[in-house]
């Protein structure tokens, strides 16, 4: 692909004039966009800002909170349609229920796996921009750069009382944290569903993991005791205040960490996100409200007492849980009768965990593949948007969206778009207008889908193409995928729309990387893990050690 892109001029790096007025800058494929729709999208905005307004003055002008509830490698299907529901033999009530209440976002796109995703939606940047692209499961180092923006810093400073509840996954150091990403308090773990409920004994017992566990295998023939991770080592849940060190909770040295425990702290976040509505429900100022679960994801069936569904997957049953949870804070919000002027979405971060199918419950229904493929079942998910009397009820669009979208969206909805960064690309897009005016008011007809640092795909309207392995010889000959007649991209139609479409889909290419060449992609902070962590267990500091001098041991 490189060498058929370096034909192009170097002149397309330069940013078009017609995007003087964009204080935002982003990719250039915004920016044919814009040329051939800006003069509408102007009249659009000024509308927009009226009816804005207009919200906002019936609100004693105060902008609508925000409730984000992100779900796990959950697939496209699996949430929101009783028809779907039944096909796959269990119930997500409460999910439909808001689904039908508000806008289907019927394609959005996610990243690949868990901290990208998390990343595009939290900086509204693409992931392979500031090296978050890869989904870590031991002591890293490095996480999400202090010199990123976030959503909370954004929406902090227009007034907003930020909280976080549940999975975060940007790094185990402590400036990736969320409290010091502009949360005014967070309650995480550090690590993710992989230590939590697969690296401990019960788990060895089940052979969910081989190879660890104090009884499943004769350690005679053992030399290096470094070589297993252990999750009782690892700091689990912390809890914090904005930019003050956290504690670690619900966990005594000695102690074993167990699937019991990990169920417990699945209990603990749903109490604590419901905990976290009431008290900022309470104040008279606006709230971004986060509550990222670790369920459905789990790994033993330990802590399942009865199966209740037809199903009788294990990620299926803790799925059930999840959306009585929801079902919990949605009444609560009624009750605290602050239902009305909160935005909720409700959506998952990627695709199923293919590696868990068919015992999870969840095999790809719609789409194939999943977590860590940029076929279309990993990269596309369930995404529902409820805001009472402003978003059409019932309502579904077919527009592109994708992850990041919602930074630049809600910044916009909570009035600080201003607070946006201007000095890097933002791959989001302003949606308020498919939000407030319903399909075909889209601002997205392209996505490029990365794996880790390695773009894989294409996505322009209907029509994919592939990049195995993040390079092609002959565009011409490359797979074309037509995505609403084969959504399973199983029949390549490389001719009908490669002798059309090849060379637009490379200048398309060429564009997006000469773009990277004049804003570069950063780096993430380094640092020393568990820093900022008060109460670190003996054990904890114990493991830290081995994993310097593992880190050290290139250089004897």
């Amino acid at each position: 692909m490189n060498r058929l892109l370096t034909t192009m001029t170097l002149a397309l790096m330069a940013a078009p004039a017609f995007a003087d007025d964009a204080p935002i800058v982003h990719d250039a494929e915004y920016y044919i966009l814009q040329a051939q729709n800006g003069e509408k999208w102007a009249e659009e905005d000024a509308a927009l800002d009226a009816a804005l307004a207009e919200i906002r003055a019936r609100n004693d002008g105060k902008p609508p909170n925000i409730f984000y509830i992100l779900i796990d490698d959950i697939g496209f299907g699996d949430l929101g349609s009783p028809t779907l529901n039944a096909i796959r033999g269990y119930k997500t009530p409460s999910i439909n229920e808001l689904a039908s209440e508000g806008m289907r976002l019927a394609r959005m796109y996610t990243e690949p796996s868990c901290t990208p995703t998390r990343v595009a939606f939290m900086t509204g940047r693409q992931p392979h921009r500031n090296g978050m692209g890869n989904t870590q499961v031991e002591l890293s180092g490095f996480g999400l750069a202090d010199a990123e923006v976030t959503l909370a810093e954004v929406l902090s400073e227009a007034g907003y009382n930020t909280s976080h509840v549940g999975k975060w996954h940007m790094g185990d150091i402590q400036a990736s944290w969320p409290n010091f990403q502009g949360f005014d308090y967070a309650a995480f773990p550090v690590h993710q569903q992989g230590q939590l409920t697969i690296y401990h004994d019960d788990a060895a017992d089940e052979e969910v993991s081989i190879g660890i566990g104090d009884n499943n295998y004769n350690d005679r023939f053992t030399l290096d005791r470094w070589f297993r991770t252990d999750a009782s080592r690892l700091v689990t849940g912390v809890e914090g205040t904005r930019n003050e060190p956290v504690q670690e909770v619900e966990m005594a040295s000695g102690e074993r960490w167990t699937e019991a425990k990990y169920h417990d702290m699945n209990v603990r976040y749903q109490a604590q996100a419901m905990a976290q509505l009431r008290e900022l429900a309470a104040r008279d100022e606006p709230f971004f409200l986060q509550y990222w679960p670790l369920y459905p994801l789990t790994g033993p069936r330990t802590t399942t007492d009865q199966f209740t569904t037809p199903n009788g997957g294990i990620y299926v049953e803790k799925m059930k849980l999840v959306d009585q949870w929801i079902g919990g804070l949605m009444s609560e919000m009624d009750t605290l009768g602050v239902a009305d002027n909160t935005i909720v979405i409700v959506m998952g971060d990627n695709g199923h965990f293919t590696k868990y199918s068919p015992q999870s419950g969840y095999t790809p229904m719609i789409f194939q593949g999943g977590k860590g493929k940029t076929t279309e079942g990993g990269v596309r998910v369930d995404a529902f948007v409820r805001w009472p009397g402003v978003i059409e009820a019932n309502s579904v669009v077919g527009d592109m969206v994708h992850v990041s979208d919602l930074f630049t969206t809600l910044a916009r909805l909570g009035g600080a778009s201003g607070s946006i960064p201007t000095d890097r690309v933002i791959d989001g897009i302003d949606q308020t207008s498919l939000l407030l005016n319903g399909e075909e008011h889209g601002r997205r007809d392209y996505v490029f889908l990365y794996n880790i640092n390695k773009l894989e795909a294409v996505v322009k309207e209907q029509y994919k193409l592939a990049i195995p392995g993040g390079s092609i010889e002959n565009a011409i000959l490359a797979d074309f995928y037509d995505l609403f007649r084969d959504p399973q991209e199983k029949y390549p139609v490389s001719t009908e729309i490669g002798a059309w479409g090849s060379a637009k889909f490379v200048n398309m290419l060429q564009r997006h990387l000469m773009r990277k060449q004049k804003y570069p992609d950063m780096e993430p902070d380094v640092g020393m893990p568990y820093d900022g962590v008060t109460n670190l267990r003996p054990e904890t500091q114990a493991m830290l050690e081995e994993w310097l001098f593992m880190r050290k041991t290139p250089e004897q």
